[in-house]
C-alpha cells in the first residue's frame, strides 16, 4: 500500500503544482487556464483518497486532522474559485489568479510545514 499512497502523492503535488503554474501563468494575459480546473480535482481527489489510505491505517503516519480540515477548506475555496473563474471568465483579473496563486501556495506551505 506505500506505493499506492506514494502514486497518490505524486498525482496530488503534481495536481498543486497545475493549479500554481496556470495561476502564475495566466497573471500576463489575465486569463483562467483550463488545465487549473484538471489540476485542482486531481489534487482534491487524491488528498481524499490519500488521508483515506492513511485513516486506515494502511500508510506509515497517521493523519493530523485538524491540519487535513484546514488543507480541505482551502482546496475547497481554490475549488470554487477555478469554477466560478472558468464560468464568469470576464470577472478573473491579477487579484483573482493571485488570490487562487496565494492560497495555493499557504495550501502547500501547511503541507510541509505543519508537522
Amino acid at each position: 500500500m506505500e506505493i499506492v499512497y506514494g502514486i497518490l502523492l505524486v498525482l496530488h503535488l503534481i495536481g498543486w503544482a497545475l493549479v500554481l503554474g496556470g495561476a502564475v501563468y495566466g497573471m500576463r494575459p489575465v486569463s483562467l487556464n483550463k488545465g487549473m480546473l484538471h489540476g485542482i480535482l486531481t489534487a482534491l481527489i487524491a488528498g481524499i483518497l490519500m488521508v483515506g489510505l492513511a485513516s486506515a491505517g494502511l500508510a506509515a503516519d497517521e493523519p493530523n486532522n485538524i491540519k487535513i480540515g484546514v488543507k480541505l477548506v482551502i482546496a475547497l475555496v481554490v475549488t470554487g474559485l477555478i469554477i466560478f473563474g472558468n464560468r464568469n471568465s470576464e470577472k478573473v483579473t491579477r487579484g483573482y489568479l493571485g488570490a487562487i496563486a496565494g492560497l495555493t501556495t499557504v495550501n502547500i506551505a501547511i503541507a510541509v510545514l505543519w508537522s
